[in-house]
Order: C-alpha cells, then sequence, then structure tokens
C-alpha cells in the first residue's frame, strides 16, 4: 500500500481531522505532509486529537461549577409560580370557581314550581 492509500485509511479511522479541514484549520494537503514526514504515531497530531476532548472538558468544567442547590431553590419557585396561575385560572380544581353554564332566569308569574 502507498502512502497515499495508508493516509486514507488513517484519515478515515480518525474523524477529528475532517473537522480540522471544515473549521478552516488545517487543509487535505498540510495533513499529508504531516503523515508524510512523521506517521501516524507522532505528537504532531496531538494537536488535532484533543481538540473533540476539549469541548468535553469544557461542559464538564461548566457542570462543576453550577450550584445544585440555587438550581432547585429555582425549580421550587417555578412551580408555586405555576401552581398559583392554575389555580387562578381554575385549571386543576374540583369545581371550584368553574362556571357551569349560561343562567337562564325564571318567569315573573311562576311561583315554586307551579
Amino acid at each position: 500500500m502507498d502512502k497515499k492509500e495508508a493516509f486514507k485509511v488513517f484519515a478515515r479511522s480518525h474523524p477529528e481531522l475532517l473537522n480540522s479541514i471544515k473549521s478552516g484549520e488545517a487543509s487535505w494537503q498540510k495533513l499529508f505532509e504531516i503523515y508524510d514526514i512523521y506517521g501516524e504515531d507522532s505528537k504532531a497530531w496531538n494537536t488535532y486529537f484533543n481538540r473533540g476532548n476539549s469541548n468535553l472538558t469544557g461542559i464538564t468544567d461548566i457542570m462543576k461549577n453550577i450550584d445544585m442547590e440555587s438550581v432547585q431553590k429555582h425549580i421550587n419557585t417555578a412551580q408555586k409560580a405555576l401552581g398559583i396561575v392554575q389555580e387562578l385560572t381554575g385549571k386543576g380544581t374540583s369545581g371550584v370557581g368553574t362556571i357551569k353554564g349560561p343562567v337562564t332566569p325564571r318567569p315573573i308569574n311562576k311561583f315554586f314550581e307551579d
């Protein structure tokens, strides 16, 4: 297998390289030259392979800084507010404050179900 075919196999096995191409940080020519000079097992590839992990590391750092007690307090406050809105609109209550329908007035001359 020649260098070109070996590079194609190498590039297919490392999708991080495609991300570098799409972002404009590298070109296929540049990556092939690195492969040609240094080969597969080189520290030159670390800059391209560790980028995917840096996003994950950033997310985990953000998650570590979140105060879960504060989040729980905000959720409880939102639940209370929704409960109040539900009571005011009459939804979720069992007949209290609901309108049953239009009321028809009783004729004036009719007394005690005559």
